[in-house]
């Protein structure tokens, strides 16, 4: 195998990153996120007509640029090392693949191109706090319990003249005060026959009610979305389990790829800054407990970094790193407050705003233990290795 990216890749990386120094700095950033769709639009329309951003692992015959996980995931390693607040993760590496895996072909060819070509925004929409364990992050997402139940709770469909009625409730949905498309995960078939079915819902259908979460990082903007008997469209007849756990995996390579770009740029902001900042006449980065320290960082953001790559070339290493990412953001965070001194926990800071992110997104596909031990349970690390269930799996009698 060849590790190296290639040319292209290289140069895809290298366009967003002078692209983002440019116009995504800590006050642009700050800026951006206090407007009311939460994102800078200019920009987010720029990097989709001059990039192909959203629709980067699209293939060409929906619109897209026609690469794949390993380009998506270095585009999310730049944009961590900006914090840059979009709807990039929640349309291109969560509604879209879930899209193209389980829509109709008119449902593809009326909703893609425009995902590629950033005139929609799409994201998924899952009931209560559990997103990690719907995209099997955190546990296996077979029986469907984390849609709220079939009874009561979560997001229920029901059909009634012909169509797909959905009422329901999802409080932690990303971008879902602003989402233009709603990939809502809801209960079919009552209690007895409770089936998980996605259902496409546009954001201006009736019953629709959404406001926009105050959330620990405002980068990452969160909605509460309420559904009053809203018309929503099937997304085929696929068992939607396989494609949501599948799409799981790739965006937690792409996620682990954005936190080691966080991790890599907040690292070298505070090795910059103990070259300048003086005690006792000298920099304290001549201390040799601050070189440790920082020599520790560097090691575990390479690792992550390795592990990121590798979770781009192979999906299902992508819950491990994720954790591992998560872990390193979240260490070279700490210390760059830290060492930063008094500053480093002011608001004017960016240093706040990167252990926020590691915070934040541990939260919302972790915490770090569960992604370790899912992987592991995946690996049969301490036990026979678990098979992905599927509804034909479960149909099969139990023989003892």
């Amino acid at each position: 195998m060849d590790a190296d990216f290639t040319p292209e890749q290289h140069e895809i990386r290298r366009t967003l990153h002078t692209l983002l120094t440019r116009r995504c700095g800590p006050d642009e950033v700050k800026a951006a996120v206090r407007t009311a769709e939460g994102y800078d639009q200019p920009l987010w329309r720029q990097l989709a007509k001059e990039l192909g951003l959203p629709g980067l692992a699209l293939p060409e015959a929906y619109g897209g640029v026609g690469c794949g996980p390993a380009e998506l995931a270095l585009a999310c390693e730049e944009t961590g090392r900006a914090l840059l607040p979009s709807p990039l993760l929640a349309t291109a590496a969560l509604a879209a693949p879930l899209l193209l895996a389980l829509g109709t072909e008119p449902q593809k060819h009326r909703y893609l191109p425009r995902l590629a070509r950033g005139e929609l925004t799409a994201t998924l929409a899952v009931a209560g706090t559990a997103l990690a364990l719907a995209l099997g992050l955190t546990g296996d997402n077979a029986d469907g319990a984390w849609a709220g139940g079939g009874r009561a709770g979560g997001v229920q469909a029901r059909q009634a003249d012909g169509e797909w009625r959905l009422y329901g409730e999802a409080a932690q949905v990303l971008d879902g005060h602003r989402a233009d498309l709603l990939l809502v995960a809801a209960h079919t078939g009552g209690f007895t026959r409770s089936r998980v079915r996605l259902f496409l819902v546009r954001g201006d259908a009736d019953g629709l009610h959404r406001a926009r979460q105050t959330t620990l990082d405002e980068t990452r903007s969160q909605g509460k979305v309420q559904l009053r008997e809203v018309v929503g469209e099937l997304m085929g007849d696929a068992e939607p389990v396989p494609a949501l756990a599948a799409t799981g995996r790739t965006a937690a390579a792409a996620l682990a790829a954005e936190a080691v770009g966080a991790a890599a740029h907040v690292l070298e902001r505070t090795v910059a800054y103990v070259k300048e900042r003086e005690q006792f006449g000298r920099p304290i980065g001549s201390f040799q407990a601050v070189k440790h320290r920082l020599a520790d960082r560097y090691v575990q953001v390479q690792a992550a970094r390795s592990a990121a790559y590798y979770a781009a070339w192979d999906p299902d290493a992508g819950g491990l790193a994720l954790a591992q990412a998560l872990e390193a953001l979240r260490s070279a965070a700490a210390e760059a407050i830290q060492l930063h001194g008094g500053i480093g926990f002011t608001w004017e800071h960016e240093a706040h705003l990167y252990f926020k992110r590691a915070s934040s997104d541990e939260l919302l596909f972790g915490p770090v233990p569960l992604l370790r031990a899912r992987a592991a349970d995946r690996a049969g690390l301490f036990g026979p290795p678990r098979m992905p269930e599927t509804a034909a799996t479960r149909a099969q009698p139990v023989v003892r």
